[in-house]
């Protein structure tokens, strides 16, 4: 998810600079934090769309090259949470080329990649680091299937439309997982939460060392860029649905939460300070249900991929 918060105008009680996906954001890029991806692990793969699974196979098993075996690129992989879910869930061998520019998470995510597909056949693993916004057709030739989770959010405009041009020009379907679409739903309600809803959405949009962030709008942005090119394009809902079982979860997506809106607008913080100390107790009390919207997004490229 495209979550981001900072230090400057943080409520207390927010995290430190960083975001409520943990990522931390640096002069060039934003990264993920190794313990915020294990803690989101099982709620990400709760929530992925799992209908999107029986139009990628029937595209892939349709690919001119499908006896040599699936070639997946995974952009900004983090600790691979991806590669754990979809390996189990295609068949035939594998071979993952995972994409970050943090060399450690590439480390951990290599090692935590699984080497069984669902029929038992044989996955391999190589981890290429690099500025993934940068990806071309070329980068992509010869490549089955692009993946990505919780990225498009984070991009701009016309990185979206690069990274549709790659796939387009590599004729490579991309499923693209988690984007956040500016939608939270919390039970019981208060007062607050629309302010800090629309004040987050507009901290997810702002510009970040010259780039202007998609944020909630990069679902829409990227269907249209794919669709400009002639894919077919399927969205799904893919939301975080919070409850007393996730309440580490919660309260950490909670801090960060609060806190980017915070930064967005300092003159919520005071009236935001108690609102994080009631919703962190009714968490702890198992009493808080949070509804985190999302959208999982399958572009199949064109003419084969509206079959």
């Amino acid at each position: 998810m495209g979550e981001h918060g900072g230090a400057s105008g943080r409520c207390a009680g927010a995290p430190p600079p960083g975001d409520p996906e943990g990522r931390m954001s640096t002069a060039d890029a934003p990264r993920y934090t190794p313990e915020w991806l294990r803690l989101r692990e099982d709620a990400d793969a709760a929530a992925r769309a799992q209908d999107l699974l029986g139009p990628l196979r029937r595209r892939l098993a349709d690919r001119p090259q499908r006896s040599t075996g699936l070639v997946i690129r995974d952009l900004g992989c983090g600790t691979g949470s991806m590669g754990r879910w979809l390996i189990a869930r295609l068949d035939g061998p594998q071979h993952w080329l995972l994409h970050d520019r943090d060399p450690d998470l590439l480390r951990r995510a290599a090692a935590l990649t699984p080497r069984t597909a669902a029929d038992g056949s044989r996955v391999t693993v190589a981890t290429e680091p690099g500025d993934i916004t940068r990806v071309t057709a070329a980068d992509l030739a010869g490549t089955s299937l692009v993946t990505a989770s919780a990225l498009l959010d984070l991009l701009t405009g016309d990185e979206v439309e690069g990274l549709a041009e790659a796939c387009a020009g590599a004729g490579c379907p991309a499923l693209l997982a988690l984007s956040v679409v500016g939608r939270v739903e919390f039970t019981p309600g208060d007062p607050l939460d629309a302010a800090l809803r629309d004040a987050f959405n507009a901290h997810q949009r702002r510009s970040d060392g010259g780039r202007r962030l998609l944020g909630p709008d990069a679902v829409t942005a990227a269907s249209e860029a794919f669709m400009r090119r002639g894919a077919t394009v399927l969205v799904r809902p893919s939301p975080w649905r919070l409850g007393s079982g996730e309440s580490t979860l919660t309260a950490e997506w909670l801090r960060g939460w609060v806190g980017a809106a915070c930064e967005q607008r300092p003159e919520l913080s005071v009236r935001a300070d108690a609102y994080l100390t009631r919703r962190l107790a009714a968490c702890a009390a198992g009493e808080l249900q949070v509804v985190v919207g999302h959208s999982d997004l399958l572009a199949l490229p064109g003419p084969a991929g509206g079959a």
